[in-house]
């Protein structure tokens, strides 16, 4: 839990029910509660191909499952182990770096288009980084 996002981890789909009724609940005391266009479930593990039965609100909607979710500018994908997705930062930092060099590519030093780069591009890549296990960095990315 961070701040107003929340990651409910189970070992099954009625596990998950359970858990998610009881945050419903105690947000529903706190005068909050959760936002339904904004929830989804993912399913990771042998049998994650599988149709799963749906998580249902308290106010009887259901939360779809999907293949992909974001959560705190990680990507976790469905499959049959834990797995986060670099897609999405490789192409904001090639999209980052194409700027840079698009608008000063042939006008400065390399040494400053190097810095900026490192300042301004890097970040989108390495941002999350933590939450990857890289056996090699240079063959992950």
């Amino acid at each position: 839990m961070f701040a107003d996002d929340i990651l409910l981890i189970a070992p099954s789909v009625s596990e998950l029910q359970r858990l998610f009724q009881a945050c419903e609940c105690e947000l529903n005391n706190l005068d909050m509660c959760i936002n339904v266009k904004k929830s989804c479930c993912i399913c990771i593990g042998p049998r994650n191909d599988f149709g799963c039965a749906n998580i249902i609100t308290s106010t009887g909607l259901t939360l779809p499952w999907v293949r992909e979710i974001r959560h705190l500018g990680s990507y976790l994908t469905a499959g049959r182990q834990f797995r986060c997705s670099v897609s999405y930062a490789k192409r904001s930092f090639y999209r980052a770096s194409n700027a840079v060099f698009g608008k000063i590519g042939r006008f400065v030093s390399e040494e400053v288009l190097i810095e900026l780069v490192r300042c301004k591009c890097m970040p989108i890549l390495l941002y999350g980084l933590e939450c990857f296990f890289c056996q090699n960095p240079m063959l992950t990315l």
